[in-house]
């Protein structure tokens, strides 16, 4: 392995929406330093946290439409059944709801569960209370996406936190695109929910990490073993 190569196994990429935070918090760590010497070692520390907050490691998702993988990196809050958000105009029958707590520091850039094209997209204005409550889903300010996959629509719905007061998704409707990749990032703490196809059945519980684009969250009655993969 060459040294370049090794370079890059340790060095995780920036995603371009954390520079202007990195900067500003650099900024202050030289205001800091500069009104009493040892605040300059704690803004460091916040500097060192806010790069890596924005970190966005390269992610192999497995190829198979059977499957729905993870949208975020965290924990798994919640597995069941619940009405999905209204505004997705997906009906009013339960479906199972698979919840993944993200921390502050957890890796925030959100990915597609499933391949397929955008068919809705909606903002909804909101509270922000701690996402780790089940009323967070429907009282929190949250954007949801919708995908027609193979199997049918499957919602992701981004959801703001205590401490998260902007959500972002840079795709739009109509367009394509494939599981595991990049749609979205919330700052700085939150939830992703996904609403699953009726056939599909959970293979997570709660408590259980998951790593965004590559943690299998359900399948379409079938085991889950070894696909084939892509890296994004």
């Amino acid at each position: 392995m060459s040294l370049v190569d090794s370079i890059k196994k340790v060095i995780v990429p920036i995603h371009p929406e954390g520079w202007t935070f990195i900067g500003l918090f650099a900024a202050g760590t030289i205001v800091l330093g500069w009104i009493w010497e040892p605040l300059f070692f704690v803004g460091l520390v916040l500097t060192a946290w806010c790069t890596y907050f924005f970190r966005d490691p390269e992610r192999t998702t497995p190829l198979d439409d059977g499957i729905v993988v993870s949208p975020a990196d965290g924990v798994v809050s919640a597995v069941g059944p619940a009405v999905p958000p209204p505004e997705l105009e997906l009906g009013e029958q339960e479906r199972t709801r698979i919840s993944v707590f993200m921390n502050v520091f957890s890796v925030h850039v959100n990915r597609a569960p499933v391949r397929g094209t955008i068919s809705t997209i909606v903002h909804k204005p909101g509270k922000f209370l701690n996402a780790d409550l089940d009323k967070a889903s429907q009282e929190n300010e949250r954007n949801g996406v919708v995908i027609d996959s193979p199997h049918g629509p499957v919602a992701t719905v981004q959801v703001a936190g205590l401490i998260a007061r902007r959500i972002l998704c840079w795709s739009s409707e109509d367009d394509e695109i494939g599981a595991g990749e990049r749609f979205g990032l919330i700052r700085f703490g939150s939830r992703v929910d996904v609403y699953l196809p009726p056939k599909a059945v959970p293979l997570v519980s709660v408590g259980q990490n998951a790593i965004a684009g590559e943690t299998v969250l359900a399948a379409y009655g079938k085991t889950v073993k070894t696909y084939p993969v892509r890296k994004a």
